[in-house]
């Protein structure tokens, strides 16, 4: 099992930052595959950044060039910068992961279940006009 713990969220107004950390614990051996989720008030959820066991990234076209999506691979810790936040970015954002290392993960449409298997509770951030 593993457990997934969110923080960094806030209220801020458009065209700030903020960083989100996701702390993953548990039984984790083999590295775990990791992504940033958001569900916004009556919406589906959906992807927002993955990050593979090579670094290598993919974010949804409203984020790309906005936001950034990081590893520390000694403590798994995931990471999302989130610079010129826009109104449209408030939502909860939840952090998923997968145990063991993946390659060539993309942000694809869906609400990722059938990607990842662990979930956290998530982290809200609110961004106001």
């Amino acid at each position: 099992q593993v457990q997934l713990v969110e923080s960094g969220g806030a209220s801020v107004q458009a065209g700030g930052s903020l960083r989100l950390s996701c702390v993953p614990s548990g039984s984790i051996y083999r590295g775990v595959c990791m992504a940033w989720y958001r569900q916004a008030p009556g919406k589906e959820r959906e992807g927002v950044a993955v990050i593979n066991s090579d670094g290598t990234a993919d974010y949804a076209d409203s984020v790309k060039g906005r936001f950034a999506i990081s590893q520390d691979y000694a403590t798994n810790t995931l990471y999302l910068q989130m610079n010129s936040l826009k109104p449209e970015d408030t939502a909860m954002y939840v952090c998923a992961a997968d145990l063991g290392v993946c390659y060539g993960r993309v942000v694809k449409p869906g609400t990722g279940e059938d990607a990842y298997n662990y979930w956290g509770q998530g982290t809200q951030v609110t961004v106001s006009s």
